[in-house]
């Protein structure tokens, strides 16, 4: 055997490994339910998934206001990435920017009473999807199971 083909092989081998197919499974799962989440929260509330996440994160703590920064670290967005979402949300009367008491150079952001309306049907067409795709297909334990181990993983990936 040349050795192109014994690289064929491996390679082939390689990209059918357990770990290879396990772990496509698990981003395509997961990329699969945020499509539809994303897709339903668009028709039904007008707002896209990233939207969703910073309603989320603005309404976790009430009347808590939350720098740009913070929330583009939670979302793993780029500064400008934020900037430019932020900008959206506050033309759609979703949040809006106040200034920092403690730091002039610092901007907070905020859910205004629309947003929280917006966020509040949002999270009910959330859970619609939710149930639908992530929860009902499994039986009770099985969902038990797949919900620990993938808090196991993130207190790993936290920790490591």
């Amino acid at each position: 055997m040349d050795g192109t083909t014994r690289r064929r092989d491996e390679a082939a081998r390689a990209a059918n490994s357990p770990h290879v197919h396990d772990f496509g499974l698990l981003i395509k799962a997961a990329t699969r339910l945020e499509q539809r989440i994303d897709a339903a929260l668009r028709r039904e509330c007008g707002i896209g998934h990233t939207m969703f996440e910073v309603l989320i994160r603005l309404c976790r703590q009430p009347g808590e206001a939350v720098s740009q920064r913070e929330l583009a670290d939670d979302l793993t967005l780029t500064s400008s990435g934020i900037t430019r979402l932020i900008d959206r949300m506050e033309e759609a009367g979703l949040v809006c920017r106040v200034p920092s008491p403690g730091d002039r150079r610092s901007v907070l952001v905020e859910t205004t009473d629309h947003g929280r309306s917006v966020f509040l049907r949002a999270v009910a067409v959330h859970s619609e999807v939710v149930e639908r795709y992530f929860v009902a297909p499994l039986d009770r334990a099985d969902y038990t199971r797949l919900t620990g181990a993938l808090g196991e993983i993130h207190k790993a990936l936290r920790e490591g």
